[in-house]
């Protein structure tokens, strides 16, 4: 199998809140959410969540015999077994994250998703399959408008930017809102899950919203071309294009968003049956 990874934190005076691991049993990318000036009840932090959530998945999936959803629930609750003595993991703010797993079993991939981190499949002919979950998203929309309206990198819109999450956090692992991993093992339930034949895939990439921004956000290219370049040039190449991207638009003039930069983290796998 060809494996490749790159990440790159969004500053270098800030831990890089992603997570990513790769072994020939399975991939996982967990992309943490926090935001410093809004309380969170927790002491400990995204980044430290997410390494433990992520140890903790890595785990499930060498142990086996469970789906991939059971695997995430445990994570979950051994998580938050971390920390519920010493953390509010009741406040709204508690850490959370995205969530991709990709299993290799046998002949098959298991895969599950949760939330807007994306897996790209692409398969032996035709168009890459996109599979994220796009519900904070929608539900973004109705919030986003005097983030976006303001320049990045001003009072104005680090405030708009707080009030922004804080009114996501009200819908977050709701009934009708969205769903991602924090203290509730239930939200891996939400997840999508599926399997495919290991003959079927070509090569596979799991990325971060930082670094899907290349596509989904800034329209520099498709899918397909983003793949060309993970099979190409790398990972890294990709990151290092969204960071280009960013620079050139600092204010978020050309591209409004939450962050001019954000952490970004890539996986990529090839020759799966090798």
């Amino acid at each position: 199998m060809d494996l490749r990874m790159a990440t790159s934190p969004a500053s270098s005076d800030h831990p890089n809140e992603d997570f990513a691991v790769a072994t020939p049993k399975g991939l996982v990318l967990l992309d943490g959410a926090g935001l410093s000036g809004t309380t969170s009840g927790c002491k400990h932090g995204v980044a430290w969540y997410t390494q433990r959530l992520g140890t903790a998945i890595l785990a499930g999936i060498a142990g086996g015999g469970q789906t991939l959803q059971q695997v995430l629930g445990m994570a979950i609750a051994e998580t938050a077994d971390l920390h519920r003595h010493t953390c509010d993991l009741n406040d709204p703010g508690t850490p959370s994250a995205t969530v991709v797993i990709v299993r290799f079993e046998a002949e098959k991939v298991d895969y599950l998703v949760l939330a807007d981190s994306v897996l790209l499949l692409q398969f032996r002919s035709g168009t890459p399959e996109v599979i994220t979950d796009n519900r904070e998203s929608l539900i973004g929309q109705r919030y986003r408008p005097e983030m976006d309206a303001l320049p990045n990198g001003t009072p104005g819109h680090d405030d708009a930017r707080r009030r922004y999450v804080e009114a996501l956090r009200a819908h977050r692992n709701r009934p009708d809102g969205f769903w991602v991993a924090a203290a509730d093992s239930d939200a891996a339930e939400q997840a999508i899950t599926g399997t495919r034949p290991v003959s079927s895939i070509a090569e596979l990439a799991l990325l971060s919203d930082g670094a899907t921004r290349l596509v989904d956000r800034f329209a520099l290219a498709s899918w397909q071309d983003l793949l060309a370049s993970l099979r190409t040039a790398g990972p890294a190449d990709v990151i290092s294009r969204v960071r280009e991207a960013e620079l050139s638009d600092s204010k978020g003039d050309r591209w409004p968003r939450g962050k001019t930069h954000d952490d970004a983290t890539v996986l990529y796998a090839a020759d799966l049956s090798r």
